[in-house]
């Protein structure tokens, strides 16, 4: 089939760069995001699927916006079959939509209905979710609502953070793509409306999602560390001062009489915070303008007393 493709970060380069290397489908074109600044230079890059399409000779497109009609007809000429959208950044346009000789499809990272939206890799491992997936949809006008094509699971390990958990979606994503380009083209694809009624959501990250609440119990704490990692990183305060959790141990032993936030021991293995339900061994961080350390190096470093809260 003749493809033009949609994408703009890793997580979309992989499923180029396997689509590329296998040869079996026609990229006509690469669609991404303008080169922005990045990084703590904020040097003006190419997104990842630039670079991805670059190194496999693909013909690179970077509008501002899909808005203009002239975007519309200068698409509409490649006359192609099929538009994968993978973390392209932007909504496409109906007008856009309607372009290719079939339809538009969609790999979403979750197992949906369940967390459409921004956040889905993240919110699902905040939330304790102890599975998720990729979804292939066929593309409408309303946010990750497509009827399903092919669905792949995979387990969210205990030690998983959104960072791991993400690369290995990304790869499951690829292959579950040649799938789905296999059915579509063989005619044996079945399209499968989604219930929106089981339907969840995984906003944005914000501010306040990264803020620590240590009056929750100890897991949902850790699985919030290990949902924000490595960006943006779930952080507290001590002595007025923002510390990034990036490692944590949760425990279900419940001390008394202590209230949450406050420190309870500190040794080599890190330091020992009460909660909620349970206690957090804080075992890495990162002290706002300086770089990671252990929990241990930190105390020793900061002068931490027994009894000092954080929050």
């Amino acid at each position: 089939m003749k493809i033009i493709f949609f994408g703009s970060d890793d997580f979309a380069a992989v499923s180029l760069q396997n689509l590329a290397v296998t040869g079996y489908h026609q990229i006509l074109a690469c669609v991404t995001q303008p080169d922005r600044p990045r990084g703590r230079g904020l040097q003006i890059l190419p997104s990842p699927v630039k670079v991805c399409a670059r190194d496999n000779d693909l013909s690179i497109w970077q509008p501002e916006n899909l808005t203009g009609e002239d975007i519309a007809r200068e698409l509409a000429a490649y006359e192609c079959d099929l538009f994968v959208v993978i973390a392209y950044g932007s909504i496409l346009p109906p007008n856009i939509l309607n372009i290719p000789r079939l339809f538009a499809i969609n790999a979403h990272a979750s197992l949906l209905p369940k967390y459409r939206g921004a956040a889905p890799i993240n919110w699902a491992i905040i939330n304790g979710e102890t599975e998720t997936g990729v979804t292939m949809i066929r593309l409408n006008s309303k946010l990750d609502s497509g009827d399903i094509i092919a669905q792949e699971s995979i387990a969210i390990e205990p030690e998983d953070t959104a960072g791991t958990l993400r690369k290995k979606l990304a790869e499951l994503s690829a292959g579950c793509l040649l799938q789905t380009l296999d059915l579509i083209e063989t005619g044996q694809a079945a399209f499968v409306p989604q219930d929106s009624s089981a339907a969840t959501y995984a906003p944005k990250l914000d501010k306040d999602t990264a803020h620590i609440d240590w009056s929750e119990p100890a897991a949902r704490i850790n699985n919030r560390i290990r949902g924000l990692l490595p960006k943006p990183g779930a952080h507290t305060f001590l002595s007025g001062k923002m510390v990034k959790i990036l490692s944590a141990e949760a425990t279900p032993v419940a001390p008394e009489a202590v209230q949450p936030g406050q420190i309870l021991d500190i040794s080599a293995a890190g330091i020992l915070v009460a909660t909620g339900q349970g206690t957090l061994l804080i075992v890495e961080v990162r002290p706002e303008s300086s770089r990671d350390m252990t929990a241990s190096a930190f105390a020793a470093g900061h002068k931490i007393m027994l009894g000092q809260k954080f929050g």
